[in-house]
């Protein structure tokens, strides 16, 4: 049985205490993508993508980042 993955839901907790500054962190260390897709969605069924803007662009970045494909493999 697989665990549920409740990284979005943690990082939503942060915004809506008004931490964004460890919300921005976290993001940066998103595990997948989906991740990040996921947190956009509940953003945005909150309200608070609109009530921080630079937040949202910056989810955005992140998630066309983690998204794009790599250039190079590692060893």
């Amino acid at each position: 049985m697989t665990k549920k993955n409740v990284w979005a839901e943690k990082v939503l907790a942060l915004v809506q205490g008004g931490n964004t500054a460890a919300a921005l962190a976290q993001m940066r260390v998103a595990p997948e993508a989906k991740d990040l897709s996921r947190l956009r969605t509940l953003l945005d069924r909150a309200g608070l993508a609109a009530k921080y803007p630079s937040l949202a662009l910056a989810l955005d970045d992140h998630l066309a980042l983690l998204s794009a494909p790599r250039l190079h493999r590692a060893p």
